[in-house]
C-alpha cells in the first residue's frame, strides 16, 4: 500500500502513472470525444468558471498584486471560448502516438522500425495562467501522457474549477480519470516533492517566473525543461518599411503585455532612428507604454515628445522581461551591432526583424539564435496556437529535448520496434 503523504502528490503520481499504462493505448477516436465533449462542457460551463475565477482576481486586487499578474489570471467568455476553441483544435490534429518516423530492413532480415510513443507521467507547476490547466491536459492526453498539475495559489479557484470539468469529462468518456490530476493545495512544499519525485515523474516543465524557472534549474532530480523566460527583442533595419515597423511593434509591446513573446526592448538603426523613433515612441506611449530610453534615442525623442512617459534606461533595464507597459529602446550602429546586444541580452525565446533587404533578413534569421525569430512579423506570433499545434505545454528556450512551443509531438518520445524470424548476432 502506499503511504499517504500530507500533500497527496505521491498517491496523484502514483495513480496517474497507473492511468498512463491505459491511456498510452487508447484509440484517437476516444481521445478526440473527450477532447470535443471537453470543450462542449467548457463552454457550457462559462459561468460557473467565470465565477470561481472571480474570487481569485478579488484575492489578487486585495492582496496588491500588479496589473500584468490580474491580466494573466483573468477568464471572461471570451477568453474561455478560445480555450475551448483550442482544445477543439487539439482534437483535430494527428494523433503522434503510434506514427511511424522511420521503417527499413537490414541485409539480415530484420524489420527495424521507430515509432512515437508517449513519454509518460508528466509534472507542471505554473503561475497565473488557469488557462495553462485546460491546454496542458489537453495535449498531453491527446499524446497519452498523464499529467500531474500544480498550479500557483493566484489562481487556485479557477484551477479547480478547470481541472475537476477535465476529470468530470473523462469519467464519462471512458478514459481513465486518474490521468489527469491536479494539487489542489497551494503548499510550496509540494514542489519540493516534484522536483525529487525520480521514479514517478518522467518530466517536469515549470511556466512561471525566472525565480521558479532557477529554482527547478538549480533542484530539479528528475528531466525537466527549463527555459521559457521571454526578454524578446525587435530590431528595425535601416531598409525597414517604417509603417510595417510601427505595426510590429505596437503589436508585440501593447497587445499582450503580460506574456512572454511580448517585446521588451525595441532597436533602431541609427540611419531611421530619427524618422522612426517619434511616431513609433506616439504610437506606444498613447497607449500607456514607458519609455526606458538609450542617450541617443532620448536626445531624439525628448524634444519631440517630452512627457513622462520618457526615462533614462539604467543598466538593468536591458535584459529584462517587463511583462508590462515598459519597454526599452537603444540606438544601433548597424545591425551587427544589434545581433551583439541580442546575444548579450537575449533570453533566446523570440528576435525579430523588420527590414525590405531580403539578404538582410536572411541573415539575421539565420545567425539570430534563439527559439523562434520572425521577420516583418511580430513576436506575439510565438504561440502553440499560432504555429498550427493547437495549444503548448509551454515554450522551451532550452536545446533538449525540443525547442519552441511544445505541441503533441514534442511531448512525445520513440521507441525501437525490430521484428525478426529468428535471427541471432555473430
Amino acid at each position: 500500500m502506499t503511504a499517504v503523504t500530507e500533500s497527496g502528490f505521491r498517491e496523484r503520481a502514483v495513480a496517474a502513472r497507473a492511468a498512463g499504462k491505459e491511456l498510452a493505448a487508447a484509440e484517437t477516436d476516444k481521445k478526440n470525444n473527450y477532447l470535443n465533449a471537453l470543450a462542449d462542457s467548457l463552454e457550457a460551463r462559462t459561468d460557473q468558471i467565470v465565477t470561481a475565477n472571480g474570487r481569485d482576481i478579488a484575492a489578487a486586487e486585495s492582496d496588491g498584486l500588479g496589473d500584468h499578474i490580474i491580466d494573466r489570471l483573468k477568464l471572461d467568455a471570451d477568453r474561455i471560448g478560445k480555450i475551448a476553441d483550442d482544445v477543439r483544435h487539439v482534437a483535430s490534429l494527428d494523433d503522434p502516438v503510434r506514427e511511424q518516423i522511420e521503417c527499413y530492413t537490414r541485409p539480415n532480415g530484420l524489420e527495424i522500425e521507430r515509432v512515437r510513443v508517449p513519454l509518460g507521467v508528466i509534472g507542471v507547476i505554473y503561475e497565473s495562467r488557469p488557462n495553462v490547466t485546460i491546454d496542458i491536459a489537453a495535449l498531453c492526453l491527446k499524446a497519452g501522457n498523464t499529467v500531474v498539475l500544480r498550479g500557483g495559489r493566484e489562481a487556485i479557484n479557477s484551477n479547480k474549477m478547470l481541472a475537476g470539468i477535465a476529470r468530470d469529462v473523462l469519467e464519462s468518456s471512458g478514459l481513465p480519470a486518474d490521468a489527469i490530476q491536479f494539487i489542489d493545495t497551494t503548499d510550496r512544499a509540494i514542489v519540493d516533492e516534484m522536483l525529487k519525485a525520480r521514479g514517478l515523474i518522467d518530466l517536469l516543465i515549470p511556466r512561471g517566473g525566472e525565480a521558479l524557472i532557477n529554482r527547478v534549474r538549480e533542484d530539479a532530480r528528475v528531466p525537466a525543461i527549463t527555459g521559457g523566460i521571454g526578454v524578446c527583442h525587435t530590431y528595425v533595419d535601416d531598409a525597414a518599411d517604417l509603417e510595417k515597423a510601427v505595426a510590429v511593434v505596437v503589436n508585440a509591446k501593447t497587445q499582450r503585455p503580460s506574456v512572454c513573446n511580448a517585446l521588451d526592448t525595441l532597436l533602431v538603426h541609427e540611419r531611421v532612428a530619427p524618422t522612426y523613433l517619434p511616431p513609433i515612441a506616439r504610437q506606444l506611449t498613447d497607449r500607456g507604454v514607458e519609455l526606458r530610453c538609450d542617450g541617443r534615442s532620448l536626445a531624439i525623442l525628448e524634444p519631440a515628445l517630452g512627457g513622462s512617459q520618457l526615462r533614462a534606461a539604467g543598466d538593468d533595464d536591458y535584459g529584462q522581461e517587463f511583462l508590462a507597459l515598459v519597454a526599452s529602446v537603444k540606438v544601433v550602429d548597424s545591425m551587427d551591432d544589434a545581433f551583439d546586444h541580442i546575444d548579450r541580452f537575449g533570453s533566446g525565446h523570440s528576435e525579430a526583424i523588420v527590414t525590405e533587404n531580403e539578404d538582410t533578413s536572411e541573415r539575421f534569421l539565420s545567425t539570430v539564435d534563439a527559439a523562434a525569430v520572425f521577420s516583418n512579423a511580430s513576436t506575439y506570433f510565438h504561440d502553440g496556437g499560432e504555429f498550427g499545434l493547437g495549444a503548448e505545454v509551454a515554450v522551451s528556450t532550452d536545446r533538449l529535448h525540443a525547442r519552441g512551443p511544445l505541441g503533441l509531438r514534442e511531448i512525445t518520445t520513440y521507441k525501437w520496434v525490430v521484428r525478426g524470424d529468428g535471427q541471432v548476432r555473430n
